[in-house]
């Protein structure tokens, strides 16, 4: 599929101005687990370091510090390939309370200067700036004083780059234009010429897929890009997603898209010692209550629970099943443990003996509300009662947990390095709540 791009005039934010005022303020905190790290031990500032979920040379960085990016170094680069880099490279072990306890220390200290609309992620917030502030001079004078502000009250080691544009959409794409520690304001007279300048892959929303997708389709930069209309956009991206870019390119403010959670999971890539499939089964096993406890404590059922896991060969191997609706930590571990030894007896017996677990995913999905929870006429009154009574013990499961501390009881054995894999995990778009560190 080839698009012409029309060769008439664009009609963006442009140098003649369109009148669209400035009406967002995007904050991005620049390598924010590196620099939580770095605010809290004052040996790893000035070095390049990098945060790892696991201590393994198997896994990648999720964070890296200005000195390592400077480096070349960045988020996705595998430990080892970033050894060879810089052998004096600091390995961090990710410590994901400590991200979640700034993240509100940073919320807090931007609250004290302009409302925030919205958490877009643990490192991300953007506020909707009213009328009395949204002049180029007021936006920028208000990003320093929120800017000191951290520095002062927060850590100088959390800094932050800063975008401001007609939308949010634009706000997060001036955000990421000059990092780090910058201010950048898209604003009706300088929109056009900062926009052409970006690669495709610098807007949010494109990646390495859409990007193909884009060049298939004859548009190979930004200028090609926006020269196109409503109808090419929703054709090159097959869905009503690329005319609310195009609208979002112009400075245009569209409601966000309705989001409902759909799942609940925990995932862990396992570090080499632990991956002879007996010791691979506890951890999975501790992920499922995990889950668990985080479905009771969200105020959700689930009716359907899915297993996988991916061998030191490369192997992908997964299994789901429809389940009784319901929270209840004993119910899934049943499901879990058959699972898992089907799983199992799916390999050839000579690859059974010596299989590597690498890493293993829990899920549990088909969510509805526990105020939508009925009895049926015709329920086995049984099942109801031993459901009921399960659902009761994990409750008590929980409370027990958030009282003293987690893993203070769980169900079954747990290999003595437990920490690794069962703290909660912060996810680029899903922030923990502070409670899920204790299950």
């Amino acid at each position: 599929m080839e698009i012409c791009a029309p060769k008439g005039p664009i009609h963006l934010l442009s140098d003649k101005g369109s009148g669209l005022a400035l009406r967002w303020m995007y904050i991005d905190f620049n390598s924010y687990f590196a620099s939580v790290e770095q605010q809290l031990d004052p040996r790893l500032r000035g070095y390049p370091v990098i945060v790892i979920p696991s201590a393994t040379e198997a896994t990648c960085a999720i964070a890296a510090s200005y000195e390592a990016k400077a480096l070349g170094i960045k988020t996705g680069t595998m430990v080892r390939d970033a050894l060879d880099i810089c052998p004096h490279l600091i390995t961090v072990m990710a410590r994901h309370d400590h991200y979640v306890r700034y993240h509100h220390l940073l919320l807090a200290e931007i609250e004290n200067r302009v409302p925030i609309s919205e958490v877009c992620s643990i490192d991300e917030a953007a506020c909707r700036l009213m009328d009395n502030e949204n002049t180029p001079e007021q936006v920028h004078a208000l990003a320093v004083r929120i800017k000191q502000g951290i520095a002062s009250r927060v850590g100088a080691y959390l800094r932050c780059s800063i975008g401001v544009a007609a939308n949010k959409y634009l706000a997060k794409v001036a955000a990421g234009m000059r990092k780090p520690d910058q201010v950048t304001i898209l604003d009706n007279d300088k929109a056009w010429e900062r926009l052409r300048q970006l690669e495709l892959r610098d807007l949010p929303g494109i990646g390495m897929a859409m990007e193909r997708r884009l060049i298939r389709a004859g548009i190979f930069c930004m200028d090609d890009l926006l020269r196109l209309d409503r109808r090419q956009m929703r054709t090159v991206w097959r869905s009503i997603h690329g005319e609310r870019m195009w609208y979002l390119l112009r400075g245009v403010e569209l409601a966000d898209d309705p989001v409902r959670r759909r799942s609940i999971g925990h995932s862990h890539v396992i570090a080499p010692v632990n991956r002879h499939p007996a010791r691979a089964r506890l951890i999975a096993k501790r992920l499922v209550q995990k889950a668990a406890s985080r479905l009771r404590r969200l105020g959700y059922d689930a009716s359907a629970f899915a297993l996988s896991m991916r061998t030191g060969d490369g192997k992908s191997l997964k299994r789901w099943t429809y389940t009784e609706s319901c929270q209840n930590t004993l119910h899934f571990l049943m499901h879990f443990q058959r699972m898992w030894t089907g799983l199992l007896s799916a390999l050839p017996p000579d690859q059974r003996k010596q299989v590597q677990v690498r890493k293993v995913s829990i899920q549990l999905f088909n969510l509805t509300p526990c105020a939508n929870r009925h009895a049926h006429l015709f329920d086995d009154v049984h099942e109801w009662s031993r459901q009921g009574r399960g659902e009761q013990l994990s409750h008590a499961l929980d409370r027990i947990n958030h009282r003293f501390g987690r893993d203070s009881i769980v169900i079954g054995m747990m290999p003595q390095d437990g920490r690794d894999f069962s703290e909660s995990k912060i996810a680029f778009t899903r922030i923990p709540d502070i409670k899920e560190f204790l299950e």
